[in-house]
């Protein structure tokens, strides 16, 4: 099969042809109808996230699934099914408590990463084993994933979008309504109206937020927030983001989310704060950055600081009712999807994502 490669050289991609081994125990093939170029692979590229290479990358996709490995009984050959980079155990004390994002078996697939649940790799070429990315590998023609990491949705869902649903929106949604519990009447603000801040935006029109302020550097991003829900939008190429968020909301936001996951936003998301506010963490940075911000200030604000991992979601529950709201034209997708280009293109996808050029580019095997 024709699969996106990333091996070691920094900034570089190759599309090659590499084989896909019979799915093992507790796994499913799945031929990929699309998959969303993300901010991670970026961080892989970058040589940001130490992790085995070579890689087939990609973690956020969506497909049919064609084939079931031994012991696989909740899935049916032509299931269309999200691919969550998230692939519970439900054995461990997090999954067993409803916490399946801290999925601590799951968690091995993503760092060290590179492998599927026995260990081993299913992808190759000419011998040498090639690693899995999240557990996913979804640049490709085909993936062999845990089948806790093919979520099942309804059929007449447009594969083609609702991939997206398996990182940017379920990070950005989930972020709101699970990691946060924004109440109705809150005051919000979202630092990087990308993919998954646009997702947060959503996220708190949902949950009823009375005042939603998109941040970002370029002026047609927050535009695109406005139509989605956001009610004011600040410059950050012009205007200190902190000032400006203070003279919209003299008191403060509730909540503040930083979408970039830079020293920069997350100390920018801290500064926003009101009393009792929160700032939370859901742009990953780079392995071994380090923030700052005053502990007593903290302290006497009632202030807290939370980290989002994957919007804190339970796959299986979450993720089909986020296709439910998109079906029933609450949760707005096809708005994101910048450009579908074939996997031959990736290299050029992922250009035009590190320039801030386009929020989400599909890549779509087959394509021409």
């Amino acid at each position: 099969m024709r699969a996106v490669l990333f091996s070691g050289n920094s900034g570089k991609v190759e599309v090659a042809d590499v084989d896909l081994a019979k799915p093992g125990p507790g796994e499913v093939r799945v031929k990929i109808a699309a998959t969303g170029v993300c901010h991670s692979d970026l961080h892989i590229i970058r040589n940001e996230w130490p992790l085995p290479v070579p890689m087939v990358l990609g973690h956020e996709g969506s497909g049919v699934v064609t084939e079931l490995g031994p012991g696989v009984t909740d899935l049916e050959i032509g299931d269309h099914v999200v691919l969550s980079w998230v692939a519970p155990c439900y054995e461990c004390r997090y999954c067993q408590s409803g916490h399946e994002a801290r999925c601590t078996v799951a968690m091995n697939l993503v760092a060290p990463g590179g492998v599927l649940y026995d260990g081993s790799s299913r992808i190759s070429r000419d011998g040498e084993t090639i690693y899995h990315y999240q557990g996913v590998s979804s640049f490709a023609e085909e993936a062999i994933v845990p089948a806790s990491g093919a979520i099942r949705v309804r059929k007449d869902a447009p594969l083609d979008v609702i991939c997206l649903i398996g990182c940017a929106i379920a990070t950005g949604v989930g972020a709101v309504t699970n990691t946060a519990k924004v109440e109705e009447g809150a005051t919000v603000a979202v630092i990087g109206c990308g993919g998954v801040g646009l997702s947060v935006v959503q996220g708190a029109r949902i949950a009823g937020a009375s005042r939603i302020v998109a941040v970002d550097i370029q002026p047609e991003k927050t535009a695109l927030a406005l139509t989605l829900g956001a009610t004011d939008a600040i410059d950050a190429a012009n205007t200190e983001p902190v000032a400006a968020l203070r003279e919209l909301l003299p008191d403060g936001a509730d909540y503040v989310f930083d979408a970039i996951g830079k020293i920069a936003t997350t100390e920018q998301a801290i500064g926003m704060l009101g009393l009792g506010g929160a700032a939370v963490v859901v742009g990953l940075p780079a392995a071994g950055a380090k923030a700052s911000f005053e502990p007593l200030a903290l302290a006497e604000a009632d202030q807290r600081i939370l980290g989002s991992n994957y919007g804190s979601v339970r796959p299986a529950i979450d993720i089909p009712k986020l296709v439910d709201r998109y079906m029933d034209g609450e949760l707005k997708i096809d708005e994101l999807v910048t450009a579908r280009r074939p996997l031959e293109e990736a290299a050029a996808a992922l250009d035009e994502l590190a320039t801030g050029a386009s929020l989400r580019t599909l890549l779509i095997p087959g394509q021409n």
